[in-house]
């Protein structure tokens, strides 16, 4: 055995189920694993925010069971989305309220400039100046928003995206007006037929691309990254300018199935919303708390009422009205973890004073 071999420090043991040290371990601390929440989660986790030892998803994955985590990395040169329908039908022969239209239209249609009114009529039968005045508009969007409308495999939506959340192309099977402005996603929440299908649930997959640079040219690899099944019911938790509170989402007769959060620092937070357009074609929710987080005192946060990921999770659920027993105790053990980060901390400042 080398001299290097010998004087290298043994790794200290790591538990398999929460991925902590053993010496603090979380499972021992969760009451029951498996909470069986009827609101489903699907966590999109920052790359980087996987083995950091703050990181309270790993208390989510223990006690919740209908629990999704997808990591989600930033764009390095270039990345692909692709969307389908889970209804392929929903949308495409008219119009129908729902709490979907509700919530996506308190936001969006003020700010595209467009008012949407339930008079029956599909969206381009208000706008005739965009279509060809031989053809009826609802015939014309009848025809041409079949799910094989884009390329042959289903797909109503494709994007490309390069550095810094930049859209650079946008295609779907919808007819919008953009009043003469690049296309964006939230463009797209302002048909009343894009609302309807999209409100059935879709599917969403991203391709990474990246550069392999080779002596003589460049080349381009991709590789999918993810592929998540948003279904219907699906709301984003995230506070933007947009975002309504549970009170009103409740007025509105929304119910929710499935709750999407980012996991992430708020920096972190912010560049996967901004890299993941997808994201604004769903109602988004924001918590209402006038609360510090209990990561205040050993991990930055910007603001009252900026929380961990699991903190989120948690008054969420409740706001929602989830019946579920054992929520509380999730946060026992996300302080209990916040105790031992505290506890090391101090324990490490002690040795080097004495050192």
């Amino acid at each position: 055995m080398s001299a290097a071999q010998s004087d290298a420090k043994p790794k200290r043991p790591t538990c398999p189920s929460c991925s902590k040290p053993a010496r603090v371990c979380l499972c021992s601390r969760i009451r029951t694993r498996n909470l069986d929440n009827s609101i489903s989660i699907t966590i999109l986790q920052h790359s980087l925010e996987r083995n950091h030892p703050l990181n309270s998803t790993r208390i989510a994955k223990l006690g919740l069971k209908n629990l999704n985590v997808v990591t989600v990395f930033e764009v390095d040169f270039e990345a692909r989305f692709e969307i389908r329908l889970l209804e392929p039908g929903l949308g495409l022969i008219g119009p129908e309220s729902s709490g979907f239209d509700q919530v996506r239209e308190k936001g969006m249609t003020q700010k595209a400039g467009f008012e949407v009114k339930g008079d029956g009529k599909c969206q381009d039968e208000k706008n005739r100046d965009l279509i060809d005045e031989n053809e009826s508009p609802c015939e014309k969007l009848d025809k041409g928003s079949h799910v094989d409308a884009i390329n042959g495999e289903g797909v109503v939506i494709n994007a490309t995206m390069i550095k810094y959340g930049v859209v650079s192309h946008l295609s779907h099977i919808w007819k919008v007006d953009t009043h003469g402005k690049k296309p964006k996603f939230e463009h797209i929440v302002t048909s009343t037929m894009a609302k309807e299908a999209l409100r059935g649930g879709f599917v969403v997959k991203k391709l990474g691309r990246k550069k392999l640079e080779g002596n003589m040219e460049v080349e381009l690899e991709e590789s999918e990254e993810f592929e998540i099944k948003v279904p219907q019911g699906s709301v984003l938790l995230f506070p933007s300018q947009n975002a309504i509170g549970v009170d009103e989402l409740k007025s509105m007769h929304f119910e929710v199935k499935n709750l999407i959060v980012l996991d992430g620092t708020w920096s972190k937070a912010g560049r996967v919303y901004n890299e993941n357009p997808w994201l604004k074609l769903l109602p988004h929710l924001r918590l209402d708390l006038d609360r510090m987080s209990l990561y205040s005192e050993i991990r930055s946060q910007p603001k009252v009422g900026c929380l961990s990921t699991i903190e989120s999770i948690v008054y969420s659920l409740k706001a929602l009205g989830e019946k579920v027993d054992g929520l509380e105790n999730l946060l026992d053990v996300f302080e209990s973890m916040v105790g031992d980060q505290r506890r090391l901390k101090d324990e490490r400042l002690s040795k080097r004073t004495k050192d």
